[in-house]
């Protein structure tokens, strides 16, 4: 907490989480702010931005704000499920891998270099192919995929505390593996993990977006940040400015969340104490 509160007080972090809470408000208000119904087709084909359509209309004269609105629920707590599920999946058993021996190491290992050789794209479409075209279950392949990346994050950071003198003696004292877990070693990562899932929801939702964009995990006309560029794409000479609207949003929604990652970044650890340490001698040196 001590250290998400010190990102929040830099300037990078202030820019952050006022663009994210925008963003989280219209996740979950955005389509009672949506001024037209985004799956009603009307005679405004391929409009302008106006006074009546201020992102303007798509080919079969559907409000175009009205869908990015409406789509900002699923674009968004969609790339919240797929970190959810990488970080159920990675984490536990990066962080016990340290420590249940050698044969659970070794199977954790190679479960996750087997998840990270699978091709992207071709395990997407096979899982929603097996489980429904449906949003839920793209984003159990995502989660899946995301998974690794957390295990050998949480594996890394564990092991720069497995060996610490006060794991030791807390062991030599008598503590069980989980209240070190618990006491020493997760206060230590959680910093670690925090950057880790920020960068991994950016990343998240451009997979998201991706998947939206090729049509996988969404049903038309359900309205989503990635269907709305794709449907937008194929009147380009009409409307030149059609994928600008929704693509600003996946832009700030991601930039947003990589800037939070690197102010809690810099806030924590060894860099963030160096930090505080140069200011407060420049300071000193000021008076």
């Amino acid at each position: 907490m001590k250290t998400i509160t010190g990102a929040l007080r830099t300037r990078a972090g202030v820019i952050a989480a006022t663009v994210l809470a925008v963003v989280l408000l219209l996740a979950v208000i955005g389509p009672l702010l949506a001024p037209y119904d985004p799956l009603k087709n009307s005679t405004e084909i391929l409009q302008p931005p106006s006074a009546a359509h201020w992102f303007g209309t798509d080919y079969l004269g559907r409000d175009v704000l009205s869908r990015v609105l409406a789509g900002a629920p699923r674009s968004v707590f969609t790339a919240f499920e797929a970190v959810g599920i990488g970080l159920v999946i990675g984490v536990a058993p990066g962080i016990t891998s340290v420590y249940l021996g050698r044969v659970y190491e070794w199977i954790t290992l190679r479960v996750m270099d087997g998840l990270i050789a699978l091709p992207f794209l071709i395990f997407a479409i096979a899982v929603a192919a097996l489980l429904g075209n449906a949003v839920h279950q793209a984003m159990i392949a995502v989660g899946i995929l995301l998974a690794p990346s957390f295990y050998r994050i949480t594996r890394a950071a564990a092991l720069n505390h497995a060996n610490a003198q006060y794991v030791t003696a807390s062991q030599l004292f008598g503590a069980s593996m989980w209240w070190v877990l618990r006491t020493h070693v997760w206060s230590k990562i959680l910093p670690t993990l925090v950057v880790a899932t920020a960068n991994a929801t950016a990343g998240g939702l451009l997979i998201v977006s991706s998947l939206t964009f090729l049509g996988i995990g969404v049903v038309p006309p359900e309205p989503t940040w990635g269907g709305i560029v794709a449907s937008d794409l194929s009147y380009l000479t009409q409307v030149p400015y059609g994928p600008v609207f929704p693509s600003l949003f996946i832009m700030a929604t991601v930039g947003a969340l990589n800037l939070l990652a690197d102010a809690i970044r810099d806030t924590s650890g060894d860099y963030g104490r160096a930090r505080i340490l140069r200011r407060g001698a420049s300071r000193v040196r000021l008076t």
